[in-house]
């Protein structure tokens, strides 16, 4: 698989980072949206170590892109987003943060706890099942579609109102989310992540779903509490995916633009 999609016209300034990880291809309609008025990038991120993650997309970033660039991560994505700008601060012009993993272990540990009230005692059962099956031994060749079928049960438990449940992934990875997964997660324990996030010198935006079982106070707190001027725009109506749910979808596209304005602005007239 490649390791890059370009959208829309050159000079690219805006790059749309995934979620997983190990489920590369799902911000496509997104770059899809934006492409009429933006040069987009969709790195896929292919390297099975945090360290090796972040190089991988500064090197993208930096060879086929005009930096620094806007960055929107998409949950697993956002997270990586923050890293990368605290490593790389020339890759990044502003940084936005949609459906972001929560920054500290506190506010983390709900989200399995609002994912199961969702889930009924058989998706429950089911999930514990394909957890096994995709992290005991995720070089078997069947742990990938245990992977997969996890991200759609996780999906619908993430979600307000559908419009589809396809995520438009290319792939399931769970060799690459059973490696790089726990980096983060420990990083995040340790109060790493958090401390990272204090170093990012560019403007920070979350857009959050209120639906979302990732809780948006585990972002919006921890951050504003580090970051003089950062934003949380919360969305109604809205899960984990906006660009999917039926009732934020438009909310979301209109908040994205205006980002993007504000780091881009129109040209004024002659």
């Amino acid at each position: 698989m490649d390791n890059l999609r370009i959208y829309g016209r050159a000079p690219c300034r805006v790059a749309v980072i995934h979620g997983g990880p190990g489920a590369p291809g799902c911000m496509a309609p997104v770059a899809r949206e934006l492409a009429d008025a933006w040069g987009v990038l969709e790195p896929l991120q292919t390297a099975d170590t945090l360290d090796g993650q972040v190089a991988e997309l500064r090197a993208v970033l930096a060879g086929a892109g005009e930096m620094p660039l806007v960055l929107i991560g998409s949950s697993w994505g956002a997270m990586l987003a923050v890293v990368l700008a605290a490593h790389h601060p020339e890759c990044a012009r502003r940084l936005l943060l949609v459906g972001s993993g929560a920054f500290t272990e506190r506010h983390a540990a709900a989200v399995q706890a609002t994912r199961w009230s969702r889930l009924s005692a058989a998706e429950r059962r089911e999930w514990t099942a394909l957890a096994d099956a995709a992290f005991g031994d995720p070089g078997r060749p069947e742990a990938d579609a245990a992977f997969a079928r996890l991200g759609a049960l996780a999906t619908r438990a993430d979600a307000c109102d559908l419009l589809t449940t396809d995520t438009g992934a290319l792939a399931h990875q769970a060799r690459i989310y059973a490696r790089v997964w726990p980096e983060m997660a420990e990083l995040r324990r340790r109060g790493g992540l958090l401390e990272l996030a204090r170093s990012v010198r560019c403007p920070v935006t979350a857009i959050h779903g209120d639906c979302d079982s990732h809780p948006a106070g585990g972002v919006a707190e921890p951050l504003a509490a580090v970051l003089p001027g950062f934003r949380l725009v919360l969305l109604e109506r809205c899960g984990h995916l906006p660009w999917l749910e039926r009732h934020a979808r438009d909310a979301f596209y209109r908040t994205l633009r205006a980002e993007l304005r504000l780091a881009y602005p129109p040209a004024s007239p002659a």
